[in-house]
């Protein structure tokens, strides 16, 4: 059974910085691209960023743009976030997905995020003073 884990939140104050981790077991990432998602308090889902099939290309959103970058490390099964310049509205708990078939960073950042299979528990981020 395909898991993900995510790891790597935590408390940190506006303006500094954190590294969120995904990691597969039971298959790899070489074929699909993966996407970071964050759930806010009373907010539904949304998508944050991508990274394609190949690891060459990615996706934001447009609070990420700028502030975050997504990679992807085929060997470690493992895809990144790092975020810089945290600010409050980036507080939440911060999930990492696929969906078969889909390879491409931007087709990611459009579908529906609740089409998606979340199979991990998330990580929370939380950015406060």
């Amino acid at each position: 059974q395909v898991k993900l884990e995510e790891s790597g939140g935590g408390l940190v104050q506006p303006g500094g910085s954190l590294r969120l981790s995904c990691t597969v077991s039971e298959r790899s990432f070489d074929d699909v691209a993966v996407g970071w998602f964050r759930a806010t308090s009373g907010k539904e889902r949304e998508f944050v960023a991508a990274v394609s099939e190949s690891g060459a290309i990615t996706h934001y959103s447009s609070p990420a743009k700028g502030r975050f970058t997504v990679s992807k490390d085929r060997s470690k099964k493992t895809v990144y976030l790092q975020m810089n310049s945290l600010q409050p509205d980036d507080t939440g708990v911060y999930y990492c997905a696929y969906k078969t078939g889909i390879h491409t960073a931007q087709a990611l950042g459009f579908i529906d995020p609740s089409s998606l299979e979340f199979l991990g528990q998330g990580t929370p981020v939380t950015v406060s003073s």
